[in-house]
């Protein structure tokens, strides 16, 4: 753990870390309550509830790649200055609004949404070594999860005080006071030892490698929107709806821990790898019957969840110049909401039809499946360019030739 003492040492590492869970932990309490919100006050369908969150997370989906490409050319500042003014105009009248009005304002809100992910991660990669980005990535994404458990749990509790749609506008104010003092703060997004480039124009950093990464993290999230939106939807039809808060604690108390353990691992364990494990491990909850065993069952799932984020974006990190990391990390951060995207009105749809058990089948059968499928993929194509050319003419000694 001494890698991890170390990097929290740095001055500048410690605070992108510190405003990390200033930022995430009113954004991640304010989506669960927004599925809450919608099925408690709009409508009971849970796949109206996921057709919100598909329109939010599609819309933030669109910002990321611009956002991240502005972070790159006009730098922290210039990005955030229109999500300061005009998220908070949207969620002042989003709470109190009728469906369709919040599936406007919702949408409006994504496509100037902070760029938290794309931005903590640029300026947290800026600030340590090359050696150093599994260990960073890794206390950044337990971070997340420190963010993850006490976000949805403080805000089903207070939502039990004050009502769901108070809470949400609280909450929603809060992520955007977060952003102010990153604003503020306005922490370098370039290592200052690194060589200045110019930002990379374009698609130039597109590969294969890149791709797959990005598809593998699509996969990723699909489970995780799973979860979120089935811990819901279990513990209300098991009549044990004040244990959401506290279950999601625990999933992401084993998150936590899984981050830590996979980041002080040394030997490269394969992106692919986890993602499947977090499939594999995700399907079983849909055997528990009590609020206990749920939280048993998503501990155990919850051990991949960390390290499968960590695991795609140290990747890319490795794959694209860091000229273009903003934008790299904005098309990590559609790859993400692009698989909650399609999760949740697949998901909705499982439940409302199936029962809720069905939500983590489909959730962790899916991200499974396209694991899998990635790796076979891979390792198809790292075959092909392994096989030797039919007639390598530049490459057989030509002694006879007297050009030679």
């Amino acid at each position: 753990m001494s890698g991890y003492r170390e990097i929290w040492s740095i001055p500048g590492a410690r605070t992108v870390l510190v405003l990390g869970l200033l930022c995430r932990l009113p954004m991640f309490g304010a989506m669960v309550l927004l599925t809450v919100h919608v099925v408690e006050r709009i409508d009971p369908r849970y796949s109206a509830a996921g057709l919100i969150v598909m329109a939010a997370t599609i819309a933030q989906g669109i910002s990321g790649p611009w956002r991240g490409r502005l972070l790159d050319r006009k730098g922290l500042r210039r990005t955030l200055l229109p999500s300061l003014i005009i998220v908070p105009l949207c969620w002042i009248v989003a709470p109190w609004s009728s469906y369709w009005v919040l599936l406007a304002l919702v949408i409006i809100a994504g496509l100037f949404a902070v760029p938290v992910f794309a931005l903590l991660r640029q300026a947290l990669l800026g600030a340590v070594e090359v050696r150093q980005r599994k260990q960073a990535l890794a206390l950044d994404s337990v971070i997340t999860e420190i963010s993850f458990m006490a976000g949805p749990a403080l805000a089903i509790w207070v939502a039990t005080l004050w009502g769901t749609a108070w809470t949400l506008l609280t909450f929603q104010l809060m992520s955007v006071a977060a952003a102010g003092v990153l604003f503020a703060a306005n922490p370098p997004l370039r290592h200052k030892a690194g060589v200045a480039a110019p930002p990379t124009t374009g698609t130039r950093w597109v590969s294969p490698a890149a791709l797959g990464i990005l598809g593998l993290t699509m996969a990723t999230t699909i489970a995780l929107t799973a979860t979120d939106l089935t811990v819901v939807a279990g513990l209300r039809a098991l009549d044990q709806a004040t244990s959401i808060g506290w279950v999601l604690a625990i999933w992401g108390f084993g998150s936590a821990v899984g981050g830590l353990l996979f980041g002080a691992i040394q030997r490269p364990i394969g992106a692919w790898v986890v993602v499947a494990a977090l499939g594999a491990t995700t399907m079983p909850v849909a055997f528990a019957n009590s609020d206990w065993s749920m939280a048993a069952l998503l501990l155990i799932a919850g051990f991949f969840c960390a390290p499968a984020i960590t695991a795609t974006s140290e990747a890319l990190s490795r794959v694209v110049p860091e000229s273009s990391r903003g934008e790299a990390f904005g098309w990590h951060g559609t790859a993400l909401t692009t698989g909650s995207a399609l999760a949740a009105p697949l998901v909705g749809i499982a439940i409302d039809h199936q029962g809720w058990p069905a939500g983590y089948v489909v959730g962790g059968g899916v991200t499974l499946v396209l694991a899998v499928a990635g790796a076979l993929a891979l390792r198809a194509r790292v075959r092909r360019d392994n096989t030797p050319d039919p007639v390598p003419v530049e490459a057989v000694p030509r002694a006879g030739n007297p050009s030679a």
